[in-house]
């Protein structure tokens, strides 16, 4: 399936379903490696670098696969529920964090899952309480603050921040924001995510943004109030700070001069929480979401977009373009913003604020798909696909491809015969690169009340999977074989998401860490699948680290499922999993699980098979054999 290069949300691998065939008998395959891991398990977590976090009674669990111990047994806290851990986006690490009285953070610890080790906790680094915990990417850096155990009474009631390097674990320097006893908690607490600059560390505070050296010294202070993030510019000569209003539901944006003082007479605001920040050579873009309530005069549920002068703070449009809906598309281009909106439509705007569309292109809601083909922008959405020219968003194809709103729309290029394909509406769609001229090659006929959820362009033809069905057809349209492997029954379907990927975690990534997520808001080709993945990787280019080093690895390495597809089905001697080649249609391995309810889940791209053997054992099963 190809796919476009975008939000960091779209990026996602999913921990997989599978399906089913009623093969041979053949007695349960002993596993590749055995984990005892000494209590109840409660969820599995596949990581982005690969690794399996697992959550039991007594704490988290590591497991590598290929390795024959346990990579980390994490049980100072217990049981860890879903909610008290954070998996860092593009980053190899874990955050737990366990809160106390009046929601007070008085646990929390950072593992590196890549190699095991345990970074950072509270006990074993002397903190009594934390505020902030935030992993700084790609400084590769942990920013703490709160109150740390020892010292004076006076030292240990006045807020502390420190920065530990997450290749050792060790602190690299620590300060007390004010000189002990001159503060107390009560007139100072730090309220969102620090800054960490080349020569600064930005932190801020319910009295405002105090500026410290790695030495701790106070190099600036302003009374810009209770911030919950900010950013800067590449040179770090600008800072923009943002925090929530008094009623919360809208934000107020700050520009902080080098030395701390305000840069615009007075600050922003801008309705709703601010979900994407842009600093262009022609301004400021922000889209803001705004969070529609009930009754006559509520507001409604849509997003804001705003350019503002970098220099003054000043709106440079007159009017704002309309949106009637969130934005789900967002990308900036050399000539204009293009946005395209999840109930339905893409537009685009100047950076003076004037339409570059002669008006705006209407289409069906849930927009899958927005990226550059030669002939133009394609966009394909759970109801209809065309390709439109970017400059002036008329149609390139006479008229768009219109189908019933699907739950599942994929499609691919077909290089050999020029075309776009989409399945959609149990058919699949042929359609001509250069004219638009759309073609039913086939009408689905998959077993067990399947639909095709994906396609894929072989070398030999055209590939159309869903759960429990494969089938490969010629270039025009006709089944060369078709496989159908039998669910194993809902039962079995109850447990296969026992857990779930820490890419789809890292999707749900807040605005803190809008950084890392810059590539989001290019445009990019209509390009495979495959890319995907790989993708994740550039935003961790510029980190150092062994850990670093090995899921980008992973990042670049070549998928498990490229030639083959697993799937969970019931087989004469119980439930298990097959390997099925994407050419061939043959059946390359078979693992019978023995239960009938198998809890499990299946790393697609490394290509490993966790199994729940019972309460307090794991299998895994080395598919790429």
């Amino acid at each position: 399936m190809k796919t476009l290069l975008i939000q960091f949300k779209s990026l996602v691998m999913v921990a997989f379903v599978l399906s089913a065939t009623s093969l041979f008998a053949q007695k349960a395959e002993a596993p590749d490696h055995s984990y005892q891991l000494g209590a109840k398990i409660n969820e599995m977590t596949i990581t982005e670098g690969g690794t399996v976090v697992v959550a039991t009674n007594d704490g988290l669990v590591g497991i590598k696969p290929g390795e024959n111990e346990l990579l980390f047994n994490f049980t100072d806290y217990g049981r860890v529920k879903p909610e008290e851990l954070f998996y860092v986006p593009q980053a190899p690490y874990v955050i737990v964090g366990q809160t106390g009285f009046a929601n007070l953070s008085t646990k929390k610890a950072v593992i590196d899952y890549m190699s095991g080790k345990k970074l950072f906790s509270t006990e074993g680094n002397g903190w009594k309480q934390v505020f902030t915990c935030d992993v700084m990417m790609p400084q590769n850096k942990l920013v703490v603050s709160g109150f740390q155990k020892g010292g004076e009474k006076s030292a240990s009631v006045t807020p502390k921040v420190a920065v530990y390097d997450l290749n050792t674990g060790k602190e690299d320097y620590s300060f007390y924001l004010f000189k002990p006893g001159k503060v107390t908690m009560r007139n100072y607490a730090v309220t969102g995510r620090p800054l960490l600059l080349e020569d600064k560390l930005l932190i801020p505070t319910s009295q405002g943004i105090i500026a410290k050296s790695k030495t701790g010294e106070t190099i600036w202070e302003n009374k810009i109030k209770n911030v919950n993030w900010m950013t800067n510019n590449e040179s770090e000569t600008d800072i923009y700070a943002f925090a929530k209003t008094a009623n919360l539901k809208n934000t107020r944006i700050y520009k902080i001069n080098a030395d701390g003082s305000e840069a615009w007479q007075d600050e922003r605001k801008v309705k709703g929480a601010v979900s994407n920040f842009q600093i262009l050579p022609q301004g400021l873009a922000v889209v803001s979401d705004v969070a529609g309530g009930s009754g006559t005069f509520a507001a409604k549920s849509e997003s804001k977009i705003t350019m503002f002068s970098a220099a003054t703070g000043d709106d440079l449009w007159e009017k704002a373009p309309k949106t009637k809906g969130y934005v789900q598309h967002f990308y900036v281009m050399d000539d204009g913003i293009l946005f395209g909106i999840a109930s339905g439509g893409i537009n685009k705007i100047s950076y003076d604020g004037k339409t570059l569309f002669k008006k705006p292109l209407k289409t069906g809601a849930n927009i899958l798909t927005m990226a550059q083909t030669p002939q133009g922008l394609i966009y394909i959405t759970s109801e209809d696909a065309n390709i439109v020219n970017l400059n002036t968003g008329e149609q390139v194809w006479k008229k768009p491809l219109k189908f019933k709103r699907a739950e599942v729309v994929s499609s691919d290029y077909d290089a050999k015969n020029n075309r776009y394909l989409i399945s959609a509406d149990e058919q699949l769609f042929a359609i001509d690169e250069n004219t638009g001229e759309a073609s039913t090659l086939t009408k689905s006929n998959f077993e067990g009340k399947e639909d095709p959820t994906a396609v894929e362009v072989r070398e030999e033809g055209i590939l159309l999977t869903s759960d429990q069905n494969m089938m490969l057809l010629d270039w025009k349209g006709n089944a060369s074989w078709h496989e159908y492997h039998r669910a194993p029954g809902k039962s079995a379907f109850g447990a296969i998401l026992a857990g779930v990927t820490a890419v789809a975690t890292a999707a749900a990534a807040t605005s803190a860490y809008h950084a890392a997520n810059q590539n989001r808001n290019r445009l990019g080709n209509y390009t495979s699948r495959g890319q995907r993945y790989a993708n994740l990787g550039d935003g961790m280019a510029a980190a150092a680290g062994a850990s670093i080093a090995e899921m980008l690895k992973r990042f670049k390495a070549t998928s498990a499922t490229q030639n083959a597809q697993f799937i969970l089905t019931k087989l004469d001697d119980g439930v298990g999993l097959v390997k099925v080649n994407k050419d061939q249609g043959n059946v390359e391995k078979e693992i019978v699980l023995k239960n009938k309810k198998p809890e499990y889940q299946v790393d697609e791209f490394g290509g490993y098979l966790y199994y729940k053997a019972n309460d307090k054992t794991i299998y895994t099963y080395n598919l790429n054999n």
